[in-house]
């Protein structure tokens, strides 16, 4: 039988729940699956994707190159692996977008992106055009499916997998053109966005940097991520990683809050998977209304201290 690999996403701690959503859509395909996880000291994560429903095996690879995320690393030691896998595959995400278009590259064939339908082994649908068509695309019979998983359209799978874990030394030596200086990233202890089961995002209507701490107050109350529109990035009222839509990230939350935000197809690209969409705005008339489930017409400096008074 044909196998799939995964790559597994991780930040040197925690298994990433994006894994566990290629795990579904790798199920979907029908191959056994292998998730291979590179980094140092990487023993736990090993033991969380081993714990997932549905994997035949987690492979780790340990080494001090492939401790901190480059492409140009991991792409190497997947490649030198990839024989007898007719599929590799991994999230769309940040991680994965960076990642997947190398392997592609050293293995030769065009990379599958945003896969949200499995039609079969190598037939699959991805949207274009912020979601208002879809595609089918076709691989090559023959040839390595090499993919990005659109992790909005799959949910995660469940744990209680009990497969085993093969430790294996890198295959591949470090790029000696590329190297590691330093990560600098804004300090928070809340969720995630892309992983997030609650998010709640601010627009353009919050008008300044300072009062972006309302829609940061609100997602420590209800334990949720924050994220804003494209608006309020451009503005400097919040940092890029917040981004929420086609430019930003896909993300498809329990709950999604929208406070202020009027709802342009751009933004509305990345929420359209939200299992419950709530819009707050002055403006009866935006469309962001049209794809809300709860819609309410208010001004947010009002709506978002009282929320918070009922919430505490």
């Amino acid at each position: 039988m044909s196998r799939t690999l995964i790559i597994a996403e991780h930040d040197g701690q925690n298994l990433n729940q994006s894994t566990a959503k290629c795990v579904t859509c790798a199920t979907a395909i029908g191959n056994d699956i292998d998730i291979v996880v590179m980094g140092s000291g990487v023993d736990s994560i090993a033991a969380e994707a081993a714990d997932l429903d549905g994997v035949s095996a987690v492979i780790s690879i340990e080494a001090e190159h492939l401790a901190q995320v480059l492409s140009v690393n991991h792409a190497a030691e997947v490649v030198a692996m990839a024989d007898g896998y007719s599929h590799i595959m991994g999230p769309s995400t940040t991680f994965g977008r960076d990642l997947m278009p190398s392997i592609a590259a050293k293995l030769g064939v065009n990379q599958v992106t945003d896969i949200a339908v499995v039609e079969g082994s190598h037939h699959f649908k991805r949207p274009i055009y912020a979601g208002n068509a879809i595609v089918d695309v076709t691989a090559p019979a023959g040839a390595t499916v090499v993919a990005t998983v659109r992790i909005a359209s799959w949910k995660a799978t469940a744990g209680g997998g009990r497969t085993s874990i093969e430790s294996r030394p890198a295959s591949a030596a470090a790029s000696p053109h590329s190297r590691y200086i330093s990560l600098h990233s804004g300090s928070t202890e809340r969720p995630d966005l892309q992983s997030a089961a609650k998010v709640v995002s601010g627009g353009r209507a919050l008008a300044s940097e300072e009062n972006f701490e309302l829609i940061y107050s609100l997602a420590d109350l209800m334990g949720a991520a924050a994220g804003a529109s494209r608006a309020a990035v451009d503005a400097g009222y919040c940092p890029n990683d917040m981004q929420v839509g086609q430019t930003g990230k896909i993300i498809s939350p329990n709950l999604y809050m929208a406070f202020g935000i009027s709802g342009a197809i751009q933004h509305i690209t990345g929420i359209k998977d939200a299992g419950t969409i709530v819009a707050i705005n002055k403006d009866a008339e935006a469309p962001i209304f049209e794809i809300a489930d709860i819609g309410l017409t208010g001004d947010l400096f009002t709506i978002i201290p009282e929320l918070k008074q009922l919430l505490g």
